[in-house]
C-alpha cells in the first residue's frame, strides 16, 4: 500500500467514517481524516496524517488503571471500541485478530498490543470483560472507566459511540463505530483503519507489517 504522493485527497467526515456494529450513531464532533488517494482497495486505509493516540487513563481487568499512551508506548497497538454483550461484530472482530495474532512469531506477539475498550462501562465491569476476553485471548488488554472520559477518547479516532439504551424490543444495545484502529510502534500515531469487512486472513496478511510500523 502506497503512501500520499501528491496533494489530491478524499475528505472522510465521522458519518463516512463511522459504521455500524450493534446499534449506529453519530455525534458530529469526530475530527476529519485524510486517505491517501492513490491507495488501492485494500482492508487497510492509509490515514494522512496519523491520528494521535488517545490521552485515555481507564481500568484494566484486574482493576488497576492503565495509561493507554504509556503501556503502549513503542508498541505495534491495535485499538478497537465494543462491549461483551454485542451479538455479532465485536466478537468477531476480537475473534479475527486474535486467530491472525496467532500466526507471529512468539517475540512478535509478545509486542503487539490489542486493545479491547468497552462502550457499555456500566455492564462490562473489569471482571465481566475479563471472563469475555479469556475466552478470545487472555493476552487482550480489556480497559473500562467513565463512559465520557471513553467517548472523548473515541471520537478523537472519528469513532461515534452512545450511551447505551434499550431498542424496540426492550433490549439494551450500545450504538458503535466498528473500526479498528492500528498505531504504529515506530511513530505511536493511528495510521491505518479497518473496517467491520475486516477478515482474519486480511489480519494475518497484515499484523506482521504492522510489527513493524510499516503499510500493508
Amino acid at each position: 500500500m502506497r503512501k500520499k504522493t501528491f496533494a489530491a485527497a478524499v475528505l472522510l467526515t465521522a458519518a463516512a467514517l463511522t459504521l455500524s456494529a450493534c446499534g449506529s450513531g453519530n455525534d458530529g464532533q469526530s475530527p476529519v481524516a485524510v486517505i491517501s488517494a492513490d491507495t488501492p482497495q485494500k482492508a487497510a486505509t492509509v490515514l494522512d496524517p496519523p491520528f494521535t493516540k488517545p490521552d485515555l487513563v481507564l481500568t484494566d481487568t484486574q482493576g488497576k488503571k492503565y495509561d493507554l499512551r504509556a503501556e503502549t508506548k513503542g508498541h505495534p497497538t491495535l485499538v478497537y471500541f465494543g462491549y461483551t454483550h454485542c451479538p455479532d461484530i465485536c466478537p468477531l472482530t476480537m475473534n479475527n485478530i486474535a486467530v491472525a495474532k496467532k500466526q507471529l512469531s512468539r517475540a512478535e506477539q509478545d509486542r503487539l498490543r490489542i486493545v479491547f475498550v468497552t462502550t457499555d462501562p456500566a455492564r462490562d465491569t473489569p471482571t465481566e470483560l475479563g471472563k469475555w476476553l479469556k475466552g478470545i485471548d487472555p493476552q487482550i488488554v480489556g480497559l473500562t472507566g467513565d463512559f465520557a472520559t471513553i467517548q472523548a477518547g473515541a471520537r478523537s479516532l472519528g469513532i461515534s459511540i452512545e450511551p447505551t439504551k434499550k431498542d424496540k424490543s426492550g433490549k439494551l444495545v450500545s450504538a458503535h463505530g466498528t473500526q479498528v484502529i492500528a498505531f504504529s510502534p515506530k511513530t505511536d500515531g493511528g495510521y491505518l483503519l479497518y473496517g467491520d469487512d475486516a477478515t482474519v486472513q486480511d489480519y494475518t496478511k497484515d499484523l506482521p507489517k504492522i510489527a513493524k510500523g510499516e503499510n500493508p
